[in-house]
């Protein structure tokens, strides 16, 4: 009986993406509001979970998540899911971060307009009988400096905006080439020299642990006198007491936000200042957006659940979404050669070395890694381990682990070396992609210091002997006389002629009484099953 995958829905999601999940056959239960001991409940036996912004999933939700493989946030921050818990469970993390990005820059353009002519102010004054044209002079923006921090997809929309609105654009991002931000149009500059320069600064970076505060009270004094700030981006980036000073000292002409470290703000002080202007966490809030977030989001859970694809992933390396299908072939590779060395090692594991060769597979040269080392581990470590986990997993066992990736005018190949404590423990292989009829299949090209090509199929053993005639042969007739038919045989030898190294491709898992049989016959040294 195949098992019918479970999705729950916690918080709204458009009927368009509902339907999604629903047309992949997938049990899909929407239940919102769901908070603290009820949301531990509803995940158990749940596959996938889907949120918003409501829903906060905590390490003590995700205790008793024991089918848990992916959280799906429709939308760009993920601050209410607890992503090192979920990366700990193994359970990926996913967001859409270009799907609301126009929307929320829009908010973020309009709330900077709506500032500099203090247009709600004036909205509230007419509403109660007034017209008092003289009280609500406003700024231009043109020819003005817009400073924008942070530069990922919403914030190169705001750029783009700023320049259309005939504004000067420096930008701080420390995760940006200068050479991305000349194309922008956009030069890069320091926080502290945006904040001198800029007569509006608006935010667009996430709220992490390092962005937390990024404006406090020493910041915000840097900033230009009367200079106008926007945060649409993440309550708690902004020290809410501190701006309150420097608006209410007259330092700062005025400040527009969509988002507080508490929603709903409350009683907040901010609130009673004439020059600030807010909305309720509208970034993402059109009916575009809504509906884009929700499909992709769906989308990005079908993909994963049934075809193991990453997109979007915020704790896992994931291909890129243009020009992943060559990839995934090479990922896939990458994994069959890590269970291949799992089961070759032993002793004490030191390190787990990925090379990725070929300048086509540097996009996919983290997934690969990710997939080796996982692949690997399995065959080690009791418990899940994925692609996610595998590198915290390493790190606790004290197993280093690295990726690297060099440009190949030859083959695209994919490399692993493991060391470890005991003689004999230590391996490397590597493997390409080869011909197959009309596909391009897995292959095996180097083990050790042997090189040979195999095509990598379910089962294999591996057989080291001395090098001398009739060992390939008797071999084959232990097959025969077990019943166990025989696709493929490559054989290498060492350098020095002494040692060959056979590597059997076969249809079925051997017997224990071939394989002892195998290990008994003359000049055979090892012999070995190799499950992929």
């Amino acid at each position: 009986m195949i098992e019918v995958l479970k999705i729950l829905v916690a918080d709204e999601l458009s009927p368009r993406g509902v339907e999604i999940l629903r047309a992949a056959h997938f049990d899909v239960t929407v239940k919102t509001g769901l908070k603290g001991p009820e949301l531990a409940a509803a995940l158990r036996g749940v596959h996938a979970l889907v949120v918003r912004s409501a829903t906060k999933v905590t390490p003590e939700a995700l205790a008793g998540a024991d089918s848990l493989q992916v959280i799906g946030r429709a939308g760009i921050g993920v601050d209410n899911v607890d992503v090192p818990a979920a990366s700990r469970k193994g359970v990926v993390v996913m967001n859409t971060p270009g799907g609301n990005a126009v929307t929320a820059a829009e908010h973020a353009i309009a709330l900077l307009c709506a500032l500099a002519r203090r247009i709600p102010q004036a909205t509230a004054s007419v509403k109660a009988g007034k017209w008092e044209k003289g009280k609500f002079k406003g700024v231009e923006l043109a020819d003005k400096t817009l400073g924008v921090i942070g530069l990922g997809n919403i914030g190169r929309i705001v750029a783009d905006r700023g320049h259309g609105l005939r504004m000067r654009v420096v930008g701080h991002d420390p995760f940006l080439a200068p050479e991305a931000a000349a194309k922008l149009g956009v030069p890069l500059v320091s926080l502290d020299e945006l904040l001198a320069r800029a007569d509006a600064v608006t935010i667009h970076v996430p709220l992490t642990p390092e962005t937390r505060g990024l404006l406090g009270a020493d910041r915000l004094r840097r900033m230009k006198p009367g200079a106008l700030l926007v945060n649409a981006a993440r309550g708690g980036i902004v020290d809410e007491a501190a701006l309150h000073e420097a608006l209410a000292a007259g330092r700062l002409g005025g400040a527009a936000l969509d988002v507080f470290a508490t929603e709903p703000p409350g009683q907040s002080p901010l609130l009673a200042l004439d020059n600030v202007i807010a909305s309720p966490h509208l970034g993402a809030s059109t009916e575009e957006a809504q509906e884009r977030v929700s499909v992709e989001i769906a989308e990005q859970v079908v993909a994963f659940l049934l075809r193991g694809e990453l997109r979007n992933a915020v704790n896992a390396a994931a291909l890129p979404a243009d020009g992943a299908e060559p990839l995934r072939p090479y990922v896939a590779l990458a994994g069959r050669l890590g269970a291949l060395l799992g089961q070759l090692a032993g002793g004490a594991i030191e390190s787990v070395e990925v090379e990725i060769l070929g300048a086509a597979l540097e996009p996919g040269a983290k997934p690969a890694g990710a997939a080796a080392l996982a692949a690997f581990l399995r065959t080690h470590v009791e418990g899940p381990v994925n692609e996610v986990n595998a590198p915290l997993v390493a790190s606790e066992r004290g197993v280093r682990f690295g990726v690297a990736h060099r440009s190949s005018a030859g083959d695209c190949v994919v490399g692993i070396g493991i060391s470890a404590s005991g003689p004999g423990w230590s391996h490397r292989v590597r493997g390409t992609l080869v011909p197959y009829g009309e596909t391009l299949e897995p292959a095996l090209t180097s083990l050790d210091d042997f090189a040979l090509q195999v095509r990598l199929g379910t089962h294999h053993l591996l057989l080291r002997n001395e090098d001398r005639p009739g060992v390939i042969g008797a071999v084959g007739t232990v097959f025969g006389r077990h019943g166990i038919n025989v696709s493929e045989l490559r054989v290498a030898l060492s350098s020095d002629r002494r040692e060959a190294l056979q590597l059997w491709n076969i249809e079925q898992a051997p017997t224990d009484a071939a394989l002892q049989e195998i290990r008994g016959l003359p000049g055979v040294r090892g012999a070995q099953h190799l499950a992929l």
